[in-house]
C-alpha cells in the first residue's frame, strides 16, 4: 500500500475561480498564468480548466510548448520574454507573445529573421524596479520596436507592486498613464491582486488582465481579506492519515528540540507528512489543520517525513484519519492554504509551488 500523502487537484474550482476574474473585468481579456507549472498543480491538469481564458501567460519554452502540444492555438505570453537570441526561433515557430523589458531584448529582434512579425509587450518599469524600461526611457524603446519589421503590434505593459496593501495603484498608475500617453496599442497592467480591488478604474482593466494567484484559490490580499470574501475556491488539497496515537502526560515533549512540552494530558496524532513533501518546516506549533474535517493544530516540529497534531479534543479521530493540511476537506470543510502559509511566515504562493515530487498528484475524482 503507497505512503496516505496525495495532492488533489481541483479543475471545477479553477473554472470557477478564473470566471471570477471575468466578474472582476468583464471588459477586458483574461490570461490565465500558469508560470512554474501552474504554481505547482500542473499545466496538464489545469489546461481543461482554462480553456476558458482568452490566452496563457508563463515564462518558461517548455511550458509554452506543452500548451500548444495541448491543442492550444490561442495567444501566449512569455512574461519576462526572451533569454536568448535563439529562443526568437521557437517564438516564431510556436507564435508566441513576448515580453521586451530592456534593450538587449530590442537587440535580438532586429538581428532575428523570421516571416512572421513578433506581437510585443513592451514593459514599463513604474515603480516596481524588478524589470522593464524607466519612463525617461519608454518612448525611445517604442519608437525602436516599431521601426522595426520583425514586430508587429506593441502592447504596453507594467506590474504594479504594491495592489494588494495600503500603498494601493496611485503612484504607478499615474506614472504609466504619462510614459503611455497617446501611445497606440493594447495595455495589461492589473495582476490579481488589482484585479480584486481596483478593477472599478477600467483603464486599469485595460484591455488584457493576467489573473494568478486569484485563479488557484489564494487570496493576495490575505489576512486583510480571505477567499471566502473574494468568492474564491481551493483548487489543491493535500491530505494524508493519521499512522499512529501517543498519550502524553503533562512534562512529556513531542518532535525533535522537545520544543513543545505538554502542560496537560493528551492524544497526539502522528501524520503521513512533512517537510520532504513541501510542508513548510518552519510551521509553528499550532498550525491550524483539519483531522476528519475538524479543526485542530500541529504540536512540536515538522520532520522530515512527519509531523503531529493535537487530538486531544478529537476523542473519534485516531488511527487511519483523514488529516487535511491544507484545501477541501470532508464534510465540505475548507482549510485555506492562505491560513497555514501565514502561520509558516509565508504565502500561499510558496506552498503550491514547493509541493514536494514524491507527493502523488491527483484530479478530484469527486468533480
Amino acid at each position: 500500500m503507497p505512503r496516505p500523502i496525495e495532492a488533489l487537484i481541483h479543475q471545477p474550482a479553477l473554472a470557477h475561480n478564473l470566471h471570477r476574474a471575468r466578474d472582476c473585468a468583464p471588459d477586458a481579456q483574461v490570461f490565465a498564468v500558469v508560470k512554474a507549472n501552474a504554481y505547482g498543480h500542473g499545466i496538464d491538469r489545469v489546461f481543461d480548466a482554462f480553456r476558458g481564458a482568452d490566452g496563457f501567460a508563463l515564462l518558461d519554452l517548455d511550458e509554452a510548448q506543452r500548451i500548444r502540444d495541448l491543442g492550444w492555438r490561442g495567444p501566449i505570453l512569455l512574461l519576462e520574454g526572451c533569454f536568448d537570441a535563439r529562443d526568437l526561433e521557437l517564438c516564431s515557430r510556436l507564435r508566441l507573445w513576448h515580453t521586451v523589458h530592456c534593450e538587449q531584448q530590442i537587440d535580438w529582434l532586429a538581428m532575428h529573421k523570421t516571416h512572421e512579425p513578433h506581437r510585443i509587450f513592451l514593459k514599463l518599469n513604474s515603480g516596481m524596479n524588478r524589470l522593464g524600461f524607466t519612463p525617461s526611457g519608454f518612448r525611445a524603446a517604442w519608437t525602436r520596436l516599431n521601426a522595426l519589421p520583425q514586430v508587429d503590434e506593441i502592447s504596453l505593459m507594467t506590474h504594479f507592486s504594491d495592489a494588494d496593501g495600503p500603498i494601493g495603484i496611485d503612484r504607478q498608475w499615474a506614472v504609466f498613464q504619462e510614459a503611455t500617453a497617446d501611445l497606440p496599442g493594447e495595455r495589461s497592467l492589473s495582476n490579481s491582486a488589482a484585479v480584486l480591488r481596483h478593477s472599478e478604474r477600467a483603464g486599469v482593466r485595460a484591455d488584457w488582465v493576467r489573473a494568478g494567484i486569484m485563479t488557484y484559490g489564494s487570496a493576495p490580499d490575505f489576512p486583510q481579506h480571505d477567499i471566502t470574501h473574494w468568492n474564491l475556491r481551493p483548487t489543491m488539497t493535500l491530505r494524508s492519515r493519521v499512522l499512529a496515537v501517543q498519550h502524553l502526560q503533562p512534562g512529556d515533549s513531542v518532535g525533535y528540540g522537545s520544543t513543545f512540552i505538554a502542560e496537560r494530558p493528551m492524544r497526539i496524532g502522528t501524520v503521513a507528512c512533512g517537510y520532504a513533501d513541501g510542508y513548510p518546516r518552519h510551521a509553528v506549533h499550532g498550525t491550524p489543520v483539519l483531522v476528519g474535517g475538524r479543526r485542530t493544530t500541529t504540536v512540536g516540529r515538522v520532520s522530515m517525513d512527519m509531523l503531529a497534531v493535537d487530538l486531544t479534543d478529537l476523542p473519534q479521530d485516531g488511527i487511519g484519519s483523514e488529516v487535511t493540511l491544507w484545501g477541501q476537506g470532508p464534510n465540505g470543510k475548507v482549510l485555506p492554504i492562505d491560513e497555514v502559509a501565514r502561520a509558516a511566515g509565508t504565502i500561499g504562493y510558496e506552498l503550491m509551488c514547493a509541493l514536494a515530487r514524491r507527493v502523488p498528484v491527483h484530479l478530484d475524482p469527486l468533480t
